[in-house]
């Protein structure tokens, strides 16, 4: 074996022992890591080592594919550079005190399947650029300090299943374009100010089992074709300003919608559990 090709051949088993990622996906940890105070995270990186032996930090194929520092004290707002990071997975970042607002370059990451980022300090708008996220499974965004309205793009994530945005601020109406989630399974609006009529859509998404509308501004009749939905087994609108109060309806076959009588207006919740 000539010099150049041992030189090559002992290259190429260093770069395989250690799991060198790309440098662009490596630079994007790094401000990461500074911009969110990383030096205080309960469980910090050694940024001397190789990526994959990163807390949090899934290898595969020498390419960063899982971010999991959820409840890991990062504070600070995400960099740009997160969208770098192009063959990620999955993307938890939940159970911190991030602020600021979720970087657009988020919606260039087409293989995220799953994207948690609940328990924070967001603020702003939610990008319309995470509509791009077209494989796309969990989107939870719920207690952070979000304004504006749904973006109309979250309902071209036609792989979305589950899709929860509750108690932020969101004001405006909930997107009749919603019946495009079709396999969607768990929808939680709860504790923000949405208004207008509950959209007749919603009937529309059969595999739905769980639609958490409480504590809006919601007015009109709930439909009377969610009854129809028969994976449903979690009925949520209460405390909004319906024409009726409607109890919170659980169990694995509700038997359609359920009113609270005028004598017991103070019922919240029943519960129809069927052999």
């Amino acid at each position: 074996m000539n010099a150049k090709l041992l030189i090559l051949f002992s290259l190429s088993i260093a770069f395989n022992c250690f799991g060198q990622v790309s440098p662009a996906e490596k630079k994007a940890l790094i401000k990461l890591y500074h911009a969110t105070k990383g030096n205080q995270w309960l469980t910090t990186w050694d940024l001397k080592t190789p990526v994959k032996t990163w807390y949090g930090v899934k290898v595969e194929n020498d390419h960063v594919v899982e971010l999991n520092l959820q409840g890991n004290n990062l504070k600070g707002s995400l960099p740009e550079a997160m969208g770098d990071l192009v063959y990620l997975q999955k993307l938890n970042l939940s159970f911190n005190t991030l602020t600021g607002i979720i970087p657009s370059t988020i919606g260039s990451l087409q293989d995220l399947k799953s994207l948690e980022l609940f328990l924070n300090k967001f603020e702003g708008e939610i990008p319309p650029a995470l509509g791009n996220l077209r494989n796309l499974e969990v989107l939870s965004l719920y207690s952070n300090m979000f304004v504006g309205e749904i973006p109309v793009e979250l309902t071209t994530l036609v792989n979305l299943k589950e899709l929860a945005l509750g108690s932020n601020f969101l004001t405006g109406r909930i997107p009749v374009s919603i019946n495009k989630l079709i396999n969607l399974k768990k929808l939680s609006l709860i504790d923000n100010q949405l208004e207008g009529e509950i959209p007749v859509e919603l009937c529309e998404l059969s595999n739905l089992e769980e639609l958490i509308l409480s504590s809006n501004r919601l007015t009109g009749m709930l439909p009377f074709d969610i009854y129809k939905l028969k994976k449903l087994n979690l009925l949520m609108v209460s405390d909004n300003y319906l024409n009726k109060e409607y109890v919170t309806v659980s169990g694995k076959k509700p038997p359609g919608i359920m009113v609270i009588p005028e004598e017991n207006e103070n019922a919240l919740a029943t519960d129809f559990d069927e052999d």
